[in-house]
């Protein structure tokens, strides 16, 4: 039995260190213990308290063990004092923990109704358009379409904000369950098939000039299907001059950019007949949203990473335009042009990566 017990101790002792070692473990980029923003400060000012109050009742609860256990040890067959229908003692063990309850119900439901105040995007202007910064997110199998309906442009994958303003979101799904999340930034919200969701973030940035190209990353956090787990997304959060730009930049793209090279105007027309009906490559939001059937290419050699995870370069294009089975299972390009040959595909990469707008 001691030699079970000291092997059970040694378990728990080892699982603890191993708790402590790796809940520093994270990349500011992805972790939630690394908050960059108002909300995600306030989530987990909230944990810190949540974990302060469990601790705190549990080092109680162990003293009074250890009290008991070794100051009040049987000594002799005598019954101890009973405290049974103490009222003092009753009273004590019922206020306490009510009172730990009000210190962390309290601010718990503030922040609750402060954080889903989304009051300022409701409210429209003289122009039909709000005065706050709004994205309207739709969730499709699997990437990410974001429009900015006061900006009127469209874009996919590649989440654009500026820094140091509140962010407002209208959230929904085209097909299945999905859940838009930003671990650094906030808590998640899920998308929906039959209602918007909306709820707003604000990214800080001092946070986002500490990580590489001011990009954090995002993620599907509800299971919907083969692929959930490759359902990323980048948010390039930057400053509201260069995020002005930016916006300029893609309202300048009123037609689709005419290649250059000759490799890149043959893969041109290979993209003309074969991916035009479901890829756009302006940005103006004037497709309706039920036909809408892939992500938005407008941009998309100015992007940090492919189909959510990839870097974006010519070995893994190649990849995907070759095998996109392989590479997301489940997806909807599979099987939707045919095979290319090397000649096509090498020429469709060089298209791809021609469309940028950061260099207009």
């Amino acid at each position: 039995m001691k030699r079970l017990l000291k092997g059970r101790l040694s378990f728990i002792f080892l699982f603890a260190m191993l708790t402590l070692i790796l809940s520093g473990c994270g990349e500011p980029f992805l972790s939630t213990l690394q908050p960059a923003g108002e909300v995600a400060r306030t989530q987990y000012d909230l944990m810190l308290l949540s974990v302060v109050i469990m601790v705190g009742v549990i080092i109680v609860v162990t003293a009074i063990f250890l009290i008991v256990l070794f100051k009040f040890r049987r000594k002799d067959e005598s019954i101890p004092k009973q405290v049974e229908g103490s009222h003092k003692l009753e009273i004590i063990w019922t206020v306490i923990p009510i009172l730990l309850l009000l210190v962390l119900a309290v601010p718990t439901v503030k922040a609750t109704f402060d954080l889903a105040d989304v009051t300022p995007m409701e409210e429209t202007n003289e122009d039909g358009k709000t005065d706050v910064m709004t994205v309207n997110v739709r969730a499709n199998l699997y990437w990410w379409e974001f429009e900015y309906p006061n900006e009127e442009i469209l874009t996919s994958q590649e989440l654009v904000v500026p820094t140091d303003e509140r962010v407002y979101f209208n959230l929904i799904a085209s097909d299945v369950k999905h859940s838009f999340w930003i671990p650094a930034v906030g808590g998640k919200m899920d998308t929906n098939t039959d209602n918007v969701n909306k709820f707003w973030l604000s990214f800080d940035g001092d946070k986002a000039g500490e990580l590489e190209d001011n990009i954090f990353y995002g993620k599907c956090a509800e299971l919907c299907g083969p692929s959930h787990a490759l359902m990323d997304f980048k948010v390039k959060a930057i400053p509201r001059d260069q995020f002005d730009q930016w916006v300029s930049n893609m309202q300048s793209v009123t037609e689709p950019a005419v290649a250059e090279s000759a490799t890149a105007q043959q893969g041109q027309e290979i993209f003309n007949n074969s991916c035009i009906g479901c890829h756009a490559v302006t940005p103006a939001n004037t497709t309706p949203e039920a036909a809408r059937m892939a992500p938005n290419l407008t941009n998309f050699g100015d992007r940090e990473h492919i189909i959510g995870y990839l870097e974006n370069n010519e070995e893994n294009i190649k990849k995907w335009l070759n095998d996109p089975e392989s590479l997301k299972p489940g997806n909807k390009m599979t099987d939707t042009y045919g095979d290319l040959s090397d000649d096509e595909i090498n020429a469709l990469t060089e298209y791809l990566l021609s469309l940028k707008v950061q260099d207009q």
